[in-house]
């Protein structure tokens, strides 16, 4: 007898769920620096266009072979076309590269947090602080661990129990928290040496006023390849997440409703995240700060929160709260995505396939771990870049797996099934599917071809 696949209880869940896995760190400190370095407003402008066509066509597509198939991403595929189960292979081995450096990463964001929760933010502001604490070898394991087991504990306990409940905990706090740094960042003040007066005001021009100086074709091309990038981060994209969550909506539930609240979910928590943080930035440290990319959340902000005087290491407390919080959605929306696999495709039950995939990302995350030290070396990647293990196993994943997986579903949706298959179980409980004509031009055509310049330039052909 064939065993009844779980599934949220309700639209509710499915989107506090799906919203949870898009919000995690890249949406954080990745979209903000974008924003800074990519002319402020006019980023903004061509992602949220972007969001609402490319992302919204991956999006749907995914959640929808997901919720057709009732299967995980190893077999989804297999189950539309026999000959196409190797992209559900990549699209599984994807998630299962990605959790355990993803897993450090969240390692890192506890140890800040209990930094400033035991009040010694000032520590943070310290150079060599993060360096250190990197370069240490049981610290940055111990941290992984606790972060790693966190989101174990959630998926263990299955769909109904561990996902959806936690998301409806969480997704409410990190909001409210995402809102209340954001108007806090509007409202500060800083008076430099000279008597200048810097308002928080003053940063969220520079955030939404559009900034043209020296942009080029060449130039904005470049802007809307970052904006298609940084999508993959913000929709959970060609990770496979997607589809194993997509496989326990309820066949009555209204698909297209949750989907547009999925999008403006996101689209909106990452226009906050800019609105936290680079306001901040710039009072405290001036616009050039924002140019240092993924070290901006762990070396720049806490000199920000500091210089905010006594109440510094609140917000910082509060700061990176959210960030863990956004970081355990996601981690634990990776993990699932690898867990589903397992359970469909070899028969594992949820108990030992969660911890059959938690020590695999244990072995690996401490192999992550001690990339900064007992294993120390650098490698130049394709794209020029110099790279420890994070940084390959992050390469590998992002800019080679993913948009093979994003451009091969495209062909599949848009070519061999045909755009009608999303539209059938998108409107077969008599819903309406807006932006039909869209979609089909986007799976089509479009997206395909933003997906292979952005292959092109990730592998350092141009």
């Amino acid at each position: 007898m064939k065993k009844k696949r779980s599934s949220f209880t309700g639209s509710i869940g499915f989107v506090l769920a799906a919203a949870g896995s898009a919000v995690g760190l890249g949406n954080i400190w990745r979209f903000p620096y974008l924003a800074a370095r990519d002319g402020g407003g006019l980023f903004l402008v061509i992602y949220i266009i972007l969001a609402l066509t490319f992302g919204f066509t991956l999006l749907t597509t995914e959640i929808t072979i997901g919720r057709k198939t009732k299967q995980s991403p190893l077999t989804a595929y297999g189950t539309l076309r026999k000959k196409w189960k190797w992209v559900g292979v990549i699209a599984s081995i994807v998630p299962f590269i990605i959790l355990p450096y993803y897993c450090v990463i969240g390692g890192w964001v506890l140890k800040y947090f209990l930094v400033f929760l035991t009040g010694h933010g000032k520590d943070a502001t310290q150079d060599s602080f993060f360096t250190s604490f990197i370069t240490s070898q049981y610290e940055p394991v111990v941290l992984m661990f606790v972060f790693l087991l966190a989101c174990s504990l959630i998926i263990y306990m299955g769909v109904t129990s561990g996902i959806e409940k936690s998301s409806k905990i969480l997704m409410p706090i990190l909001l409210t928290l995402i809102l209340g740094i954001s108007i806090f960042s509007l409202t500060i003040r800083n008076t430099a040496p000279d008597g200048t007066v810097t308002t928080g005001l003053d940063g969220i021009k520079t955030y939404l006023i559009p900034s043209l100086d020296g942009v080029g074709i060449r130039q904005f091309f470049f802007v809307v390849m970052d904006a298609v990038g940084q999508l993959f981060f913000s929709l959970s994209i060609a990770m496979g997440i997607m589809i194993a969550y997509g496989s326990y909506v309820p066949d009555d539930a209204n698909l297209v409703r949750s989907i547009n609240q999925i999008e403006i979910f996101d689209t909106v928590v990452a226009f906050l995240a800019g609105v936290m943080i680079i306001p901040s930035v710039v009072v405290f440290m001036g616009k050039d700060a924002m140019s240092s990319g993924p070290s901006l959340m762990f070396v720049s902000l806490p000199k920000v929160f500091i210089s905010m005087g006594s109440v510094g290491n609140v917000i910082g407390t509060l700061f990176f709260a959210m960030v863990l919080f956004a970081a355990v959605t996601s981690g634990m929306s990776i993990l699932e995505a690898v867990v589903s696999s397992l359970i469909d495709r070899f028969k594992m039950d949820r108990k030992k396939a969660t911890i059959f995939e938690s020590l695999f990302a244990l072995i690996l995350g401490i192999f992550v771990c001690l990339g900064y030290n007992v294993f120390y070396f650098e490698a130049l990647l394709p794209n020029g870049t110099k790279a420890h293990i994070l940084d390959i196993m992050d390469y590998i994943s992002n800019n080679l797996l993913m948009p093979i997986v994003a451009i091969a579903t495209c062909i599949l949706v848009g070519w061999i099934l045909k755009p009608e298959f999303v539209f059938s179980e998108a409107e077969k409980n008599g819903e309406k599917m807006g932006r039909k004509r869209l979609f089909r031009v986007m799976i089509r055509y479009i997206a395909p071809v933003l997906l292979i310049i952005l292959f092109i330039l990730s592998v350092g052909f141009f």
